[in-house]
């Protein structure tokens, strides 16, 4: 029988195993959105670059998963659609 080693869990309760990383994504810039960025890394001061970066991709896509997330009642108007009867 395996003894089981206790997994460490992380202060929200998810195993820290998962907060492991260890898969690698790039991407490519061209001159003018490098200046940019380093501008603004500059401006505001940010020092850790890969944390900014993952930080800001990682919100747009959560916002993006909660805007798409189905509603009960959702507000047709906010899409275009309108229930109003055209004479």
């Amino acid at each position: 029988m395996a003894v089981q080693k206790n997994v460490k869990k992380h202060h929200n309760g998810t195993d820290a195993k998962l907060l492991i990383r260890k898969h690698r994504q790039s991407f490519m810039l061209n001159e003018l959105e490098l200046q940019a960025l380093t501008k603004y890394f500059k401006k505001y001061k940010v020092k850790n670059h890969a944390k900014f970066l993952r930080e800001t991709v990682m919100t747009a896509v959560i916002k993006r998963f909660e805007d798409d997330y189905p509603r009960l009642f959702e507000d047709t108007n906010s899409h275009g659609s309108e229930n109003t009867i055209q004479f």
